[in-house]
């Protein structure tokens, strides 16, 4: 008979997760390639960042420590719960919703860089890592709230202790009021109108709150690091010329809970492909190549991992 309680095997399920497979040394081989490719075809961008070294004296005071330990963080954290059956779905998702926002954001002249390209290529990488990154952060956060309110540690639940269905609003009412605060000079653009559409209507159609909540915090926790960095090294400015607006800081949040609705979306339709996969023959939208990938990714899915968080 087992003994063991629900708290015990989530714990032992949530530690033997943080294995390392063939999956965790692709995925790491990847990320590293992806950062030689973009130093080596921007090398000028990369000398220009050595050039502020003194190699002759103190050169570890000239260091980016913050961006090391950005990189460090991040290469670790993707690492846990590698399974790129399931990851392809966040990646791609991160990467066109990262596409997406960079668009957005330098064609409104929300914020530039200081490569003046609208958007630069070498910086959209960054959002599947990020994606990544915030999809482990949200798993974390919910083994931590699951372990809190288990009955045996003598708590209650979390959505009693929190009150799960006003902190949603709290949080994403007061992030509303503050992006029509931070967007207001963009008003007249297109992109914006379709940005505020579109996080009104996320907001408005939420499916499970405190997964929402959770992503939420993980994304503009890791967002907080990401803008300290850019802003006040002046990789990139926003027109309020603020290291960082807080805004931007919630932004990562706010786009962590569109990545992960999207990546249900797109989960559905594939699982309607599938079923008429093997029925009426359909056109995809999609290449079949890819298709069958994130299929793939939502197969995994299925067998208990959710890849949209």
């Amino acid at each position: 008979m087992n003994t063991s309680s629900p708290a015990v095997t989530k714990s032992h399920s949530f530690s033997f997760q943080f294995r390392w497979t063939r999956h965790s040394t692709i995925l790491l081989s990847g990320f590293l390639l992806t950062i030689t490719l973009i130093i080596y075809i921007w090398w000028p961008l990369a000398e220009e960042v050595l050039s502020y070294i003194d190699w002759n004296g103190p050169w570890w005071r000239y260091i980016d420590w913050l961006l090391i330990g950005i990189f460090f963080f991040m290469s670790l954290v993707i690492m846990v719960r590698a399974d790129l059956r399931v990851d392809a779905l966040i990646l791609f998702v991160g990467t066109c919703g990262g596409l997406v926002i960079e668009s957005w954001g330098t064609q409104t002249n929300l914020w530039f860089y200081y490569t003046s390209e609208r958007p630069p290529i070498w910086i959209i990488p960054a959002w599947p890592i990020a994606s990544l990154c915030i999809d482990r952060l949200t798993q974390l956060l919910k083994y931590l709230t699951t372990r809190c309110s288990s009955k045996k540690s003598g708590g209650i639940p979390i959505a009693q202790f929190l009150n799960v269905h006003t902190l949603y609003w709290l949080i994403f009412g007061s992030f509303y009021i503050l992006m029509l605060t931070f967007v207001a000079p963009t008003f007249d653009h297109s992109f914006t109108k379709a940005a505020l559409l579109l996080c009104a209507i996320i907001i408005f159609t939420p499916t499970d709150k405190q997964t929402t909540c959770l992503t939420f915090i993980a994304g503009s926790g890791l967002g907080y690091f990401l803008e300290l960095w850019g802003t006040t090294r002046q990789c990139w400015t926003y027109h309020t010329y603020q290291t960082p607006p807080l805004f931007a800081v919630l932004a990562h949040g706010m786009a962590a809970v569109a990545f992960w609705r999207a990546g249900l979306l797109l989960r559905a339709v594939i699982h309607k492909y599938r079923e008429v996969r093997g029925g009426a023959q359909i056109r995809s939208p999609l290449p079949r190549v890819l298709m069958d990938i994130l299929v793939s990714s939502s197969e995994a899915n299925k067998k208990g991992k959710d890849p949209g968080n």
